[in-house]
């Protein structure tokens, strides 16, 4: 009898941010099938109104899960979480794994009780995000930069094209030169798209900073969750068809995507979503 192949996962958000993700989960769960799917059409999600991604990101997700069958999604955008976790874990029958910015791991490991968040304008605007603090590092004073740029700049990273220096230094230079600036001791990354930028945040921010990326915490509360599904440990082999990328537009240049995303196992390239 042929070993039983692995349970299929979504990984789902706006742009590459969630590669994130995927690269943690393949260094905890080689065998792992992934499905993998990128809103680009809608791409920056910081420039839209909150009802109308509120409603997109429910229906995009609630379609690609009646057609991949995945057994456990993962929301690995911090916008789409805050915006349509509640919808999503009400309409679909399997487990949802979202992604919050890590303010209460930076309240857990400040010694200075400063702690700085990047995120993209539209994170930085939200009520739950002032939830997060009051309930999790009441006792600190939190900084935060709401950039409109960092997500492009990390789709680029993560094509292979070096960020202009001075760019990224500009955007830290908007967290770390507000007032209290100087005592920030930890910096949570509050978007996914920036675990393509931490090599250039730790070489080019202060000295002594800790870089929180929610990466892999989240690959690994979903691997416990899905555990928890399937009641066993995973198998050794992958499912049947193998992992799959989609996008909701087709890309500027999908040749170079392919190239890109094959080191993550998406060896097949990608298909547009519809």
């Amino acid at each position: 009898m042929p070993a039983p192949s692995s349970p299929r996962i979504l990984v789902f958000d706006s742009g590459i941010g969630g590669l994130g993700v995927v690269q943690a989960l393949r260094s905890l769960a080689p065998s792992l099938t992934i499905d993998y799917l990128a809103d680009t059409a809608l791409f920056p999600y910081g420039e839209q109104p909150d009802d109308i991604l509120r409603e997109r990101i429910a229906d995009l997700v609630c379609k690609s899960c009646d057609t991949l069958e995945p057994a456990l999604a993962i929301i690995a955008c911090n916008t789409a979480s805050t915006l349509a976790l509640p919808i999503l874990r009400e309409r679909l029958d399997l487990p949802v794994v979202g992604c919050v910015p890590p303010i209460r791991w930076a309240g857990r490991v400040s010694a200075s009780r400063t702690i700085g968040l990047l995120a993209t304008s539209a994170t930085a605007r939200r009520p739950y995000l002032k939830q997060l603090h009051d309930e999790f590092a009441a006792d600190c004073r939190l900084l935060i930069h709401g950039s409109r740029h960092l997500a492009n700049l990390a789709e680029r990273a993560f094509r292979g094209e070096q960020p202009d220096p001075a760019e990224v230094q500009q955007e830290l230079a908007c967290l770390f030169q507000q007032p209290g600036g100087n005592d920030i001791d930890a910096v949570g990354l509050g978007c996914t798209h920036y675990t393509f930028l931490l090599p250039y945040f730790q070489r080019l921010g202060p000295a002594g900073i800790m870089w929180l990326d929610p990466a892999p915490a989240v690959a690994q509360q979903a691997l416990r969750r899905l555990c928890d599904v399937t009641e066993a440990s995973l198998p050794a082999s992958p499912s049947s068809p193998a992992d799959r990328f989609f996008l909701t537009a087709h890309p500027q240049n999908g040749e170079e995507l392919a190239r890109n995303i094959a080191w993550l196992g998406f060896a097949n390239g990608w298909d547009v979503f519809s």
